[in-house]
């Protein structure tokens, strides 16, 4: 009698599991290689760590705890970006930014280097969603690199400037500073866009992000090279050098495709030169900071005189800069999207 009811009972299971709801299975977050993803998203010398493309956007919110070829791009500015919040509240319980008009452009720099590295976060986060996606989200992380270099312009301008160079630049210097952030955005997201290999696209993309760190940095180099001070009585030149070498550094690794070319297949995951860019370019934005509020804190006899008759509006031609990188990106998103569309016709 237990035998025969065993048996039935087995035999009504099956039909219970197939009519109840069947349990959720997480996507599986494998990664895959090099041929298994377009081109566009292949890395030189990186054969390993993709991640598969048209998943849910949870599946790559997840992928932030999880091994693959963009884990350490994502982590470096996250955790930079974190720590620019701290800053950011510090920054807001001990300068009156609202009533007082020489801590703004302080506040503008953190908002700036937060966005920027925020942004790229995002970027090599998400961008492994669709070909669409990749596009949209480097077009974001460009927008980011336009808004912290008009940032680091006027918090040179502002706070590092010696009074010879401002009596040369102040016509132009925030102006210009902002036209070439805007071109650097453009020229980028051009790039980006044409998928040019060789000079033709590195210079679209190199060339404005070069003249534009020349003319933001030359406060900082005028003040070095003019400066009685030694390193000792004014910390902040210090400060100041460091941020000039990591910059050159995180250039020089980002220009080039080194060390994966020594050692190809084996920087699937760490030791990417894009890896080493991300750390030299976190360290010369953190020695900035700390420049430019040492800066602050210090050089007010020196740079509130400059500033009582500003002849621009910076919060204007930051909002401007923002606004003219973001409808850039915006424009060459829909000219992507217009082509993907055309591929699939």
């Amino acid at each position: 009698m237990a035998m025969a009811a065993a048996q039935k009972l087995s035999h009504l299971l099956p039909g219970l599991r197939v009519a109840g709801p069947e349990p959720r299975r997480p996507e599986l977050a494998s990664t895959v290689g090099r041929t298994e993803v377009p081109p566009l998203f292949w890395k030189p010398y990186i054969d390993a760590g993709y991640r598969p493309l048209h998943r849910t956007w949870r599946f790559y919110f997840g992928t932030l705890f999880q091994q693959h070829n963009e884990a350490v791009n994502v982590w470096t500015h996250l955790l930079a970006a974190l720590a620019l919040l701290l800053r950011l509240a510090v920054l807001a319980g001990s300068a009156d930014v609202r009533g007082d008009p020489h801590a703004q452009p302080l506040f503008l720099i953190v908002v700036a280097s937060f966005t920027y590295l925020s942004f790229s976060a995002l970027a090599h986060l998400l961008q492994a969603k669709s070909e669409f996606w990749h596009y949209s989200f480097f077009f974001l992380d460009y927008v980011g690199v336009a808004v912290y270099q008009f940032g680091s312009a006027l918090a040179h301008f502002y706070y590092a400037i010696e009074p010879a160079w401002h009596a040369h630049v102040q016509a132009i210097f925030l102006p210009t500073a902002a036209f070439l952030a805007w071109l650097s955005c453009t020229g980028s997201c051009y790039n980006k866009y044409s998928q040019k290999p060789g000079l033709l696209g590195r210079t679209c993309q190199e060339v404005p992000s070069a003249l534009a760190y020349a003319l933001d940095i030359s406060p900082v180099v005028h003040r070095i090279l003019v400066s009685p001070h030694p390193d000792s009585e004014d910390p902040a030149l210090l400060y100041h050098k460091c941020q000039v070498v990591f910059f050159l550094l995180a250039a020089a690794f980002f220009s080039t495709v080194v060390p994966e070319r020594w050692f190809p297949g084996s920087c699937h995951l760490f030791g990417q030169g894009h890896q080493v860019f991300h750390v030299f370019l976190v360290l010369c934005t953190l020695a900035q900071l700390e420049a430019v509020t040492l800066d602050y804190e210090a050089r007010r006899p020196i740079y509130e005189p400059l500033h009582t008759r500003c002849p621009h509006d910076f919060a204007g031609l930051f909002l401007l800069t923002v606004g003219s990188s973001v409808l850039t990106a915006g424009l060459l998103s829909q000219l992507v999207r217009r082509r993907l569309d055309q591929k699939t016709q």
